[in-house]
């Protein structure tokens, strides 16, 4: 249903008030099935789907929001992703040798999560840095990752 809601060009209020009508309905028949399992015993409460469902019925409030609040995200993936690679780098950091070699792993893992959240694929970005360094050395700002297509592109036609 958010995809509608994006493909339309929706405002908040507006996707919100298409929410209500076409997820509500939805997740109140979500909720009693939910309700059932549990209440009905139809479901162990300690196994994965129990712990699932109760999970879900203790933070309906939280996960109905986007009901309720015309800007609330159905999810929060982009936040979940930052932390895992926050993670996943500060195990990798274990193991740098030197405080230098940690500089430029903290280095690469910003710019690769960078060129992520703009859609650009991390390896071509730093093979067109290195491709067109002098560029790169005489305007720095034009080959940050939400530029550099564009720098590429310039620098194409003058050739």
């Amino acid at each position: 249903m958010d995809a509608k809601t994006k493909e339309q060009n929706m405002t908040p209020d507006q996707r919100l008030e298409f929410h209500q009508v076409h997820s509500g309905p939805k997740m109140n028949d979500l909720r009693s099935w939910l309700d059932t399992q549990i209440k009905g015993k139809l479901v162990e409460p300690n196994s994965g789907l129990g712990k699932a469902i109760t999970y879900m019925i203790k933070h309906w409030k939280e996960l109905t929001q986007f009901l309720r609040v015309p800007r609330a995200p159905l999810d929060n993936n982009i936040c979940e992703q930052s932390l895992k690679r926050c993670i996943m780098h500060r195990k990798n950091s274990l193991f740098y040798r030197t405080e230098h070699g940690a500089y430029i792993g903290d280095m690469f893992m910003s710019l690769i999560h960078t060129c992520n959240l703009m859609n650009i694929n991390a390896f071509d970005y730093l093979v067109a840095l290195q491709k067109n360094s002098a560029a790169l050395f005489k305007n720095p700002s034009q080959w940050m990752p939400w530029n550099y297509k564009a720098s590429r592109a310039i620098k194409a036609s003058i050739i």
